[in-house]
């Protein structure tokens, strides 16, 4: 009966009937050497008191392409209850499917339980859903608290490259859905019918858009075909949800090719609209290529990276596009026109993005600081370089230099200034400097619509 239902589900008969592939370690290459020791020895601890047990997931696709994966998961027969009682520094977390962190120093092991499908009740022609999985009207999942089988756990998987399963103890590769075979050819293929997985998880859509980049892999055509028609659903998605998998994307190592890739399939419109206008203007264009290439490189490299820097830097043309509007078309003195702009902007990505507020007051801080950076006369470079956003900030304003947007000699007086000495920055300054003038308004007869003069 469970096999009838996952074939009616996914619409895909598995090849194996429900049995997995298994292929040794001369035909795998994983060397058990390679991997965690956190994660192995939750593995081992697991199997000794009799449960079924394996590293699964992203973890196993990395090992099979080379790559060092960022964190391990383990899946088991094993209820989150009793993976808890086995070890001591662990804790139960989740509420649509609860799940165990197991904790070994810094590193954290996330076991998940098999997962599988609510039957429906006897007797019944159609599916209905259970206490333990709820949908809305969108078929979007609401609730998916059921265990289940091995295979059933691996027919519940999003991807096929991420529905493979390792063995600690024999070495083995399980393969359920055909994962090997699209990772040897390079596809991205959804498991089960891509419109009904996307429709449970409309997410979904932007994982395969994020992973496709990832991997340099592309998307299968029947899992890339529903995508266009279906970005209206991540209207529905939890926006706190929706910024974490954003940050996902935009810190992957490969933002710039994510952003292209979800711009193609016109997810951006869901998340980040303000896409269309940026890369339509050949300035914004390049600033937002050098803005997600510096993201990229600091990834690869190991090195920190800034939210707030990286939406300051997605949204920074937006504000300039309703900085320049509001002066010319609603006659704003400068500086009031730039923060209205800055907070029109934050309010209309915060309704499609839950962006924490730390993040909005950093970039309002990075922002703020741009018209500063054309002031440099007196007291106010000597006060700007003591900011202590001021690194932030002047990274910015090198990339607005390098993208043409400013003259790359204000970028180049800004990295002299901050090693010179005291004389040599009075010599620095540039005392008839004053980019942004405050407006005054001349006496018009009652009536008449007052002139400006800058």
């Amino acid at each position: 009966m469970i096999q009838k239902l996952i074939r009616r589900i996914f619409n895909k008969k598995n090849p194996a009937g429900g049995q997995a592939v298994i292929i040794p370690p001369r035909k795998h290459g994983i060397i058990r050497d390679h991997i965690s020791p956190c994660a192995l020895n939750v593995c081992k601890e697991l199997r000794a008191r009799g449960f079924a047990v394996f590293v699964v997931g992203g973890a196993v696709r990395d090992l099979l392409l080379g790559k060092e994966p960022k964190d391990y998961d383990v899946a088991t027969d094993a209820t989150p209850e009793e993976v808890r009682d086995v070890f001591r520094r662990s804790r139960i977390i989740g509420r649509r499917f609860r799940i165990v962190h197991v904790m070994c120093g810094r590193e954290t092991i996330e076991v998940t339980t098999f997962r599988g499908q609510a039957a429906p009740a006897m007797g019944d022609e159609e599916e209905e859903d259970s206490e333990d999985q709820r949908k809305s009207d969108n078929g979007r999942l609401l609730r998916d608290n059921v265990f289940g089988s091995q295979f059933e756990d691996a027919a519940r998987r999003d991807f096929t490259v991420n529905a493979l399963y390792y063995d600690p103890e024999k070495q083995e590769v399980w393969d359920y859905m055909d994962g090997m075979q699209d990772l040897k050819h390079g596809v991205l293929r959804i498991i089960g019918d891509a419109e009904t997985r996307y429709r449970e998880d409309p997410v979904r859509m932007l994982r395969a858009v994020r992973l496709a980049a990832k991997l340099n892999f592309k998307l299968d055509p029947a899992t890339k075909a529903p995508i266009r028609a279906l970005t209206h659903l991540l209207h529905d998605v939890p926006k706190s949800r929706l910024f974490d998998e954003m940050l996902k994307m935009f810190h992957s190592g490969h933002a710039l090719e994510s952003a292209q890739r979800m711009r193609e399939e016109g997810l951006h419109h869901g998340v980040l609209p303000l896409l269309d206008v940026i890369l339509e203007q050949p300035m914004g264009k390049r600033f937002l290529t050098l803005a997600l290439q510096s993201t990229d490189q600091r990834v690869n490299a190991d090195k920190p990276v800034s939210p707030a820097f990286l939406f300051a830097s997605l949204m920074w043309h937006e504000v300039l596009t309703l900085w320049n509007k509001y002066q010319t078309e609603q006659d704003m003195r400068p500086l009031v026109a730039f923060s209205e702009a800055m907070e029109d902007v934050i309010q209309t990505q915060v309704e499609n993005l839950a962006i924490p507020r730390r993040y909005t007051a950093g970039m309002r801080e990075i922002w703020s600081m741009q018209p500063r950076f054309l002031q440099r006369a007196g007291q106010r470079p000597y006060r700007l370089v003591e900011n202590p956003k001021f690194r932030a900030g002047f990274d910015f304003l090198l990339l607005r230099c390098e993208s043409g947007e400013l003259d790359a000699e204000v970028g180049q007086w800004w990295e002299r200034f901050q090693v010179a000495n005291d004389h040599e920055r009075a010599q620095m300054l540039i005392k008839d400097e004053a980019p942004v003038k405050k407006r005054r308004r001349r006496k018009k007869p009652a009536g008449a619509r007052p002139a400006v003069e800058e």
